[in-house]
């Protein structure tokens, strides 16, 4: 298992080239930079130049690439050509809190996911699995900044019964309650985000697995719809449920961009957004470098659970 990880890993370095490469490339044939967001009107063509020069943009292309290579390497993700502040400690204290909305929104998707999507594979055709699945045709039309709006009026504004902006009211940071109030509305909309996906995912793998030979053999003994999928089924989908979680890394970062941004919520989410419209190039480039690593890793994460879920695997591959 060890040589395994250790390939793959060396697998992913060239790759991890490749993708900063193309990103880089697609960045610095935009037809503005960020000087272009910075400058005034009133700025000669002199101090604009001595912007470029001061942020090495008067550089060749692949000179810029291998100077931003050479950092990364050292660890260094630079600074933001915008505000100046570190890149590091911008994402080393947005990515907690993007981590505190995603994963308890995910966790609870995917368990109402894994829920409904049993409950429509036991059902299939009838009432219950007509409801989950118009539920869920519901859920993957309806666009998330959209729904969003309409918690933001409904309970921001109508009832005022939660805040609609940040993760603290000003002064009270550091207090659960307060924390609560402004988690509520950002964790419903990305929970319904989530789950349509992925109960039509487990249903279909739940469907799949109930025409299977082993189920027809319990039911010959006489099993019970509930033991056949409590006690079989509901293990065998295990497989596909690792895979969405390992695909789901990335998640940790990137995965709230439009709710964080419409929530104003202090995550990753905004301060891609506002790198993206000024092109702040170090910004979107460790951004981008931090998500790739992340999906690589969940793939790498998925095939290593696949064989602690499934034993077999293991065995097959070692013969």
């Amino acid at each position: 298992m060890f040589r395994y990880i250790a390939k793959r890993v060396l697998q992913a370095i060239p790759l991890l080239f490749v993708i900063s490469f193309i990103v880089f490339s697609l960045i610095h044939i935009a037809p503005y930079d960020v000087i272009d967001s910075i400058t005034t009107p009133n700025m000669s063509q002199e101090q604009i130049d001595l912007l470029r020069q001061r942020y090495g943009l008067d550089q060749p292309f692949l000179v810029q690439y291998f100077l931003w290579i050479r950092n990364v390497l050292t660890g260094n993700l630079g600074f933001s050509l915008v505000s100046q502040s570190s890149i590091s400690q911008e994402l080393a204290t947005r990515i907690p809190n993007t981590m505190r909305l995603v994963i308890p929104a995910y966790l609870t998707a995917l368990l109402l996911a894994i829920i409904l999507g049993l409950l429509a594979a036991a059902n299939k055709g009838k009432i219950w699995d007509r409801i989950i699945d118009a539920v869920a045709s519901l859920g993957i039309a309806v666009p998330t900044f959209w729904f969003a709006m309409i918690l933001i009026y409904v309970f921001g504004y109508l009832l005022n019964m939660f805040p609609i902006i940040g993760m603290y009211t000003v002064g009270k940071e550091g207090d659960f309650g307060d924390f609560l109030q402004h988690f509520i509305l950002p964790y419903t909309t990305l929970t319904v985000a989530f789950f349509p996906d992925l109960t039509r995912y487990i249903r279909a793998s739940a469907t799949q697995q109930v025409s299977e030979d082993y189920v027809m053999v319990q039911r010959a003994f006489h099993a019970s719809k509930w033991q056949i999928f409590s006690r079989h089924i509901s293990r065998n989908i295990l497989i596909p449920v690792v895979t969405q979680i390992g695909l789901a890394l990335p998640m940790l970062v990137t995965g709230a961009i439009i709710t964080e941004t419409i929530y104003g919520w202090p995550g990753v989410g905004p301060y891609l957004m506002s790198a993206t419209k000024s092109l702040d190039y170090p910004v979107i480039m460790a951004i981008m470098l931090l998500s790739a690593t992340l999906v690589i890793l969940g793939n790498l994460l998925a095939d290593v659970l696949y064989s602690v879920v499934d034993p077999r695997i293991r065995k097959g591959g070692s013969k």
